[in-house]
């Protein structure tokens, strides 16, 4: 049984720099969470999960959201956010439950114009530390967006790293649906923006997630996985941003998807880490 298990969460630029953030400021705490047996990530959180994975030193990490010169160039889409929610909610609202939702974000997601795929997945490769699946274990979540079926990509599915993390950040109607094997996918926080419930079977689970957004757009809620974990034994912490990431989120004008939000959210991100979550992480971790 593994025990211990850690889950990234969704949310763009600042759910990503916030994460890693909070792992730099536990580990300057004392609780180094990078020797989490399972890595969950899902979106955002997929490119976190690599950085870990890639045991890198934190700091050299830190460093390359918080210096310009050491960080990666990366712009804001350009989506009209007001139309995106409104196509959103017309999604949630239709026929046919669940599935008919991914279907339509499915749809949504393969048909708006974007960035080409080669160009996203160009700038997912100047993000990650490493090309090649660590042996720990690693789950990266996407959607197929043709069929709405969730997608868990680990090492032993033979999937290109590059291409699996491209495919869980590709947000419908803001990034370009990833081809894999045939099919296209989409992001994995369609169907849940942390995916927790692949931690079942880990007898600890830290849980790093932004709230929740007004409406939700997804299938499963966190608060059903969590739920639903500490039913079956185990032992979880969900950690959000405190109010000095929220005010770092803002300080940006709250577009969470805008790379300038990157260096803020990662230096309150180590403040939290260091003071307001350690307690709690560190009764769960050690």
């Amino acid at each position: 049984m593994i025990r211990r298990a850690l889950v990234l969460g969704a949310g763009g630029a600042a759910a990503s720099s916030w994460e890693l953030g909070m792992i730099a400021g536990l580990a300057d705490a004392g609780i180094d969470v990078r020797n989490a047996g399972r890595l969950v990530g899902t979106s955002a959180g997929s490119r976190v999960a690599v950085q870990v994975a890639s045991e890198l030193p934190l700091e050299d990490l830190f460093e390359r959201l918080v210096d310009p010169d050491k960080s990666v160039k990366e712009s804001a889409p350009k989506v009209d956010f007001r139309k995106l929610k409104e196509d959103y909610v017309r999604a949630k609202q239709g026929e046919g439950g669940d599935h008919g939702f991914l279907l339509r974000m499915g749809a949504l997601a393969m048909s708006a114009p974007t960035m080409s795929e080669s160009d996203r997945r160009n700038e997912i490769d100047a993000q990650l530390p490493m090309r090649s699946w660590p042996e720990r274990e690693l789950f990266i979540v996407a959607v197929d967006a043709q069929s709405g079926e969730r997608r868990v990509f680990e090492r032993a599915a033979g999937v290109e790293l590059n291409a699996a993390v491209a495919a869980s950040g590709a947000a419908p109607g803001m990034s370009p649906t990833i081809g894999i094997e045939g099919r296209r996918y989409m992001d994995g926080g369609v169907y849940s923006t942390d995916n927790a419930d692949l931690t079942e079977g880990c007898q600890r689970v830290l849980i790093l997630a932004l709230k929740s957004g007004v409406p939700k757009t997804c299938v499963v809620s966190l608060d059903e996985a969590v739920e639903k974990l500490r039913g079956g034994g185990a032992q979880v912490v969900v950690v959000h941003p405190d109010a000095a990431t929220e005010e770092a989120f803002k300080a940006v004008g709250g577009n969470i998807l805008d790379p300038a939000v990157r260096a803020g959210a990662a230096r309150a991100g180590r403040g939290q880490g260091r003071s307001g979550a350690a307690a709690s992480v560190a009764s769960l971790w050690q």
